[in-house]
């Protein structure tokens, strides 16, 4: 296969094709392999009106010991239940979303990019809503398709510090709305907001909470992680965060280094005491963030290079996905072939 693989940047490429899985108001069917790359929905499909999608992102990678593993798939078929339960929604059982990207890797095995390049493979489970209802109603069919495409870092420069805009005229989301779920309509509200930003000359923005704007809440495209002085490991507490698989897995790993791991609401005013802020999510894992743009401030972080902490995390979690160290978590499920995973029922 012609590709360089140490050069791909994070976008959507050919594969050899997707996982289709259908909900037909009782039952889902079994995973099938869907090798087009566009699919037919009836024009008054729910998803297409009344946004009724949700989805997931996680990643395989090749490993040292030349096997493929799957980055903790359980945690993301839970919060696809949450997030399909928000809207009114039927996930597939835990078990059979986990057997739907095995075998969305186990076919596009070809795509995973090797051991060695910083590269992997990311999978997008999309679960959309598919009967043709004109009424403002839930669906009652729903179709799962993974999707994966080989990819290289979210941020051209890798693991490279950015600089973070706070626009105080958009909200991530609403009290008690959406935020803590990976629905479609959380993304397209902010668009807006982070072409503003990067219009600006920033890569990427950061939310303050909608209800009184003095808390922290989190980036555009990731959770918020910030490092202290005496060696606490912070994140924000709040209600309209969605819960990050990456945060999660950071935050037994700071442990692990005997840092304390605090999650509590975080004044916008209490930036200036972090030594380290990183942005924390699937695509990129950890970016750390360089300086904080806040009306008429810019709050700098360290010396313009990513603090050690982070740089530590980050290495410890790359070092686990790609196999070089001892799973002690079992985040990893290894690709076994079809004949020998049982069939659903």
């Amino acid at each position: 296969m012609d590709m360089d693989w140490k050069n791909l940047d994070f976008a959507m490429r050919p594969t050899a094709g997707s996982i289709r899985l259908d909900y037909d108001g009782q039952t889902w069917s079994e995973p099938a392999v869907m090798r087009e790359a566009t699919i037919s929905l009836p024009i008054g499909a729910q998803a297409l009106h009344y946004g009724q999608a949700c989805f997931e992102g996680l990643k395989a990678f090749s490993l040292q010991d030349g096997g493929v593993g799957l980055f903790r798939p359980e945690m993301n078929a839970r919060r696809m239940r949450q997030s399909a339960e928000r809207i009114c929604m039927v996930a597939p059982p835990e078990a059979l979303f986990v057997e739907a990207c095995l075998r969305a890797v186990e076919l596009n095995l070809e795509y995973v990019p090797p051991y060695g390049t910083g590269a992997s493979l990311y999978l997008r489970p999309l679960l959309i809503g598919t009967e043709p209802l004109l009424p403002v109603m839930p669906s009652s069919t729903f179709t799962l398709l993974v999707m994966v495409s080989p990819v290289g870092p979210y941020y051209q420069d890798g693991f490279a510090p950015v600089d973070a805009l706070i626009l105080e005229g958009y909200d991530r989301a609403a009290p008690r709305g959406t935020g803590q779920s990976k629905v479609a309509g959380n993304y397209a509200a902010s668009l807006k907001s982070t072409l503003e930003a990067k219009a600006q000359g920033f890569p990427i923005n950061l939310y303050l909470d909608a209800r009184e704007g003095k808390y922290v809440d989190e980036f555009g495209t990731s959770n918020f992680i910030a490092i202290t002085r005496d060696q606490r490991y912070l994140t924000p507490d709040s209600p309209s965060i969605l819960p990050s698989i990456t945060n999660d897995s950071l935050r037994q790993l700071a442990k692990d280094m005997g840092l304390e791991v605090v999650q509590a609401p975080i004044p916008v005013s209490a930036l200036e005491q972090f030594v380290e802020v990183g942005a924390c999510g699937t695509a990129a894992i950890i970016t750390p963030i360089a300086s904080v743009t806040y009306r008429d401030k810019k709050i700098r972080f360290g010396n313009g290079e990513a603090g050690p902490v982070l740089t530590r995390l980050y290495q410890e979690l790359q070092s686990i996905q790609y196999g070089e160290v001892d799973d002690r978590h079992g985040w990893i499920t290894r690709i076994k072939p079809t004949s020998q995973r049982p069939h659903h029922q």
